[in-house]
């Protein structure tokens, strides 16, 4: 597998926060005014303990003081819980808005990217890393510019009071914080590091549930336990690496603070022995480079934190940058975006929808391969190429089979129709147009594609049947599960088409499911129908009945059937014949038992002719 990270990682910023940013303006707009309040309140705190103490010393009224000091304590903390609420929803909107930008960006890339990467990978961005933004806006950003408004007005009332006392304070912090500014610039690399041993890890966890019944009936529980807690393993060593660098900062702002007052009790006490300022000064003071001193530490651990998130801001930016299935490529026209809901169509077969019309003429074929070659990307580029110089037409209105050998190329025809991957030579045409010329969308709205594996999605069988057409009605629903012979599915209990399937529909069989995901198909009217082993999970009672149907629905529609049982296709229109990603020879079943003896090889392997002599 070739390496899941691009070699020119995305550079990321503050700026790269913007996009994130940017639906949250108004209420960072008023998050920012309160702190400024907020800041400006508790800097007013030393000024007005300074005055009740002088004007206890000198025997004056303080009441006033007192009850403005009183108010602002109150006020302070009365705003400042409500910008911190205002503050934790925003960040939770930013990751919400992370969420779906990125889940929808995931849900658009190019097939060939699934294949290059761990889906345990791709989940961990959406969850974990997305959660460290959260972090991002609460404690790094606005507790980083927050804590600098803090800083400058303190340093400026402390110039003010007593510059001899600040100068010394300066001394101390400036020690004190350049180590820790100089550690804590390593955590972003550490933290991306630590967030892609956490993808590892559920990557390895989701391979493992995934396949969780052929582990167990492998025996092979403690191993797959050992490769995850080895992930684990990775993870926690990254987690520890991190740890380790916050214990060096943690410590140093520690002895910044307690170094910082301790020499300002020192010389300001030497200072008011000797009358140079008095203790409502020094007191003063003291609270100034309390209030100089926490927010700077806050401010180095917002930048620690800042930069974590931006570690995990770049993970997901590496996603974000990968081009979208069909970038670049033609506008959808009008009318072509989608498939046509079912209750606009006129009744077909069996109250089955009928198939949409062609979008061209049809004088042209449904589907055209014309010298198609095709290699599946690998690392470094293209890999070996599986097919060679494939050519063949399938009429409109009529069936053709693909077969031949495992690994002969068949099912990556129906992936090239469907445009999961892009031809590399030759050309592939739909309803005579060559499919690079048309959108995705306008693409699939004539296809129908039925997947060998017949992937069911966890949900009741109304979500599944209405993936396709969300408008569909529950009796077209029926019809179409009718169909199929599924009808005792919803008979099945009381909650008809609302029972559940299952996560990857594992309370069905696995004829079911085929059948399931035939019907989701169905429902749709595709004038063209792409089924992948349709008839593969099928006892030779339900083999029958989706015969039937499938010839029901095939009135009026074009049909490629890839079979490995050619009982199923003897009496297609047209047998295609590949072997080794090439085609071997084309036409009837009858003729070709004739002229190609690599077929009448594989019908005497399923018995349907007697095997050569």
């Amino acid at each position: 597998m070739p390496p899941e990270e691009p070699s020119a990682l995305p550079q990321v910023g503050l700026r790269t926060l913007w996009p994130y940013l940017r639906a949250h303006r108004g209420s960072l707009l008023v998050v920012a005014a309160l702190s400024l309040v907020t800041t400006a309140g508790t800097l007013l705190q030393p000024v007005l303990t300074r005055d009740v103490l002088d004007g206890l010393g000198a025997r004056a009224p303080v009441a006033g003081s007192v009850a403005l000091l009183v108010v602002t304590l109150v006020g302070v903390a009365a705003l400042d819980g409500f910008r911190h609420f205002l503050l934790q929803r925003t960040a939770e909107g930013l990751v919400l808005t992370a969420r779906r930008r990125l889940a929808g960006h995931l849900l658009r890339l190019p097939v060939v990217e699934y294949d290059l990467r761990r889906t345990g990978d791709l989940l961990s961005r959406v969850g974990a890393d997305t959660t460290l933004l959260r972090a991002v806006v609460t404690s790094g950003l606005f507790d980083t510019v927050s804590g600098a408004i803090m800083v400058v007005g303190a340093a400026t009332a402390m110039v003010l009071l007593d510059p001899v006392l600040f100068g010394v304070t300066l001394v101390g912090l400036v020690i004190g914080l350049s180590g820790g500014i100089f550690f804590a610039r390593k955590v972003r690399g550490m933290s991306r590091e630590a967030q892609a041993r956490i993808g590892e890890m559920t990557a390895a966890v989701e391979r493992s549930i995934t396949a969780v019944r052929t582990i167990r009936a492998s025996r092979a529980e403690a191993r797959e336990t050992a490769a995850v807690a080895d992930s684990a393993e990775q993870a926690y060593r990254a987690g520890v690496r991190i740890a380790r660098l916050q214990a060096i900062v943690q410590p140093a702002m520690v002895t910044t603070i307690q170094g910082s007052f301790l020499l300002v009790l020192g010389v300001g006490g030497a200072r008011v022995a000797s009358g140079q300022i008095t203790v409502g000064d020094l007191v003063a003071f003291v609270l100034f480079v309390f209030f100089l001193v926490m927010p700077l530490g806050q401010a180095l651990n917002a930048y620690t934190q800042l930069q974590a998130g931006l570690g995990a801001l770049q993970r997901m930016e590496e996603v974000l940058v990968l081009p979208l299935e069909g970038a670049g490529g033609p506008v959808p026209a009008e009318g072509t975006g989608g498939p046509v809901a079912p209750e606009a169509e006129p009744a077909g077969p069996a109250g089955l929808p009928a198939p949409r019309p062609a979008a061209e003429s049809a004088a042209a074929p449904a589907v055209e391969f014309d010298r198609v070659g095709f290699a599946y990307t690998g690392e470094g580029g293209l890999g070996t190429p599986v097919l060679h110089e494939v050519s063949f037409r399938a009429a409109v209105g009529t069936r053709t089979a693909l077969v031949g050998p495992s690994g002969a190329g068949k099912s990556t025809l129906l992936a090239l129709v469907e445009r999961f991957y892009e031809v590399t030579s030759g050309s592939l045409r739909v309803d005579g147009v060559d499919v690079r010329e048309l959108t995705h969308d306008a693409l699939r709205a004539r296809l129908g594609y039925v997947e060998q594996e017949s992937p069911v999605l966890a949900g009741t069988l109304r979500d599944n049947l209405r993936l396709a057409t969300p408008d569909a009605t529950d009796e077209q629903m029926r019809a179409v599960l009718a169909a199929v012979n599924l009808e005792e599915l919803v008979d099945r209990t009381p909650l008809g088409l609302s029972a559940q399937v299952g996560e990857g529909g594992v309370l069905l069989s696995g004829g079911e499911r085929q059948r399931l995901a035939i019907a989701r198909t169905l429902l749709a009217a595709p004038p063209i129908l792409l089924l992948d082993e349709p008839t593969s999970n099928l006892d030779a009672r339900n083999e029958a009945a989706l015969r039937n149907a499938i010839d029901t629905v095939a009135r009026g529609r074009t049909l490629l059937i890839v079979a490995h049982r050619l009982s199923t296709v003897v009496d297609a229109d047209q047998i295609v014949v590949l072997e080794g990603g090439r085609v071997a020879a084309t036409g009837r079943h009858e003729e070709l038992l004739e002229s190609s003896p690599l077929y009448r090889e594989l019908a005497a392997h399923q018995f349907l002719v007697e095997p050569a002599a």
